[in-house]
């Protein structure tokens, strides 16, 4: 295992040396190690870190909304950005039936590259980044959205997201109290189990009604691929911020549109949330307020203690970016990676049927 040269983290260079076709490669026993090496709450914060500053030149970024393949059983789709310097990629599936077959709703991995030669520079597994990614982006919205010193949020879906949002929000804001809810009884428990110790004071609810009784922030990341209502217009109150996590392919919701009407809605990135967020119930021109202008500083977040604030979360490819490039740099600092013999590297690069030919078998 070879150290990644790790002279410019943030914008390296592809140059020609002896190993040129291996490609790091930062596998799932390797993204848990170097989670555990950090720290569960360091890595959370150090990538919302990470994210913010992105968010913060996001007119440097290509945009474009993800490339989706829909199918009746969920979406593959593939999340791309640059900032001229480096690109990077994630592969990505949404299937909610997969549990019941013993797979996971999501899987991911995801490609940096550096953008002068085109040459990857990372290859890294993304369903665990991913899972880390989402809350650190939920709780940095939250930190500029939440009303102050909020110390309650309810976690409505207590599936594989759940813990990596409380645990984001512990860190980020200081949540102490947890109100979990989910239709399935022992996924709350297993949340409850798996966050034991953490510093949390959970109560397990039997009604969504229940859970966000007394809760500054309501969580809700629930995974059914349909028009559903896990939130009604009664369930919410003055002054709340809601982040909605499970809303994030066409046809699938979670909250009512009455909230929708209510609130002061703030998303990634508009021509992506409208086809696949909570605001795909609205209006096309329906006012919202993109979440990089309140970060850096050129519109108001939270504005008033009774203000309803939704941060309409669906996930955006920049925010991958900024997770593939954090992962880059702490792997080479930890050595916590493999080299894949992933290119081909001839002698002379117009040669590639050469190369091919000196590989063949020996008479």
């Amino acid at each position: 295992m070879n150290a990644i040269d790790s002279a410019d983290t943030r914008t390296p260079a592809v140059t020609r040396h002896d190993r040129i076709n291996l490609v790091p490669f930062v596998s799932v026993d390797h993204m848990m190690k170097l989670v555990h090496a950090v720290g569960i709450e360091t890595f959370l914060a150090e990538l919302a870190g990470e994210i913010e500053a992105d968010f913060r030149r996001w007119e440097l970024f290509d945009k474009t909304p993800r490339v989706a393949a829909h199918s009746p059983e969920g979406v593959i789709e593939l999340m791309p950005t640059s900032d001229g310097t480096s690109y990077g990629f994630k592969y990505v599936n949404g299937h909610p039936k997969n549990t019941r077959e013993g797979l996971q709703t999501v899987t991911a991995f995801g490609v940096l590259s550096d953008v002068d030669s085109g040459y990857p520079l990372l290859l890294s597994e993304m369903t665990i980044l991913t899972a880390l990614r989402t809350a650190a982006t939920s709780a940095l919205a939250a930190r500029y959205l939440a009303p102050e010193g909020a110390r309650t949020m309810a976690l409505i879906g207590n599936g594989a997201q759940s813990e990596f949002q409380a645990m984001a929000f512990r860190r980020m804001l200081g949540i102490d109290r947890l109100r979990l809810y989910d239709i399935d009884h022992g996924a709350t428990e297993r949340c409850m189990a798996n966050l034991a110790g953490r510093g949390f004071e959970i109560t397990a609810c039997t009604t969504p009604e229940e859970a966000v009784e007394g809760a500054e922030i309501v969580t809700t990341a629930t995974a059914d691929k349909q028009n559903a209502t896990i939130l009604t217009d009664n369930m919410i109150g003055s002054g709340q911020h809601i982040n909605a996590v499970g809303g994030d392919c066409p046809g699938k919701t979670e909250l009512h549109r009455d909230i929708l009407m209510r609130s002061d809605i703030f998303v990634e990135y508009p021509p992506q949330t409208r086809i696949e967020g909570e605001i795909q119930q609205l209006e096309p021109d329906h006012p919202v307020t993109e979440l990089w202008r309140v970060i850096a500083g050129t519109l108001p977040g939270r504005r008033d203690p009774r203000q309803i604030t939704l941060f309409d979360s669906v996930g955006f490819a920049t925010e991958d970016f900024s997770a593939l490039r954090y992962v880059r740099d702490r792997a080479a600092a930890t050595g916590l990676f493999q080299e894949l013999d992933l290119l081909a590297d001839p002698d002379d690069p117009r040669d590639l049927f050469g190369m091919l030919l000196r590989a063949a078998p020996k008479a």
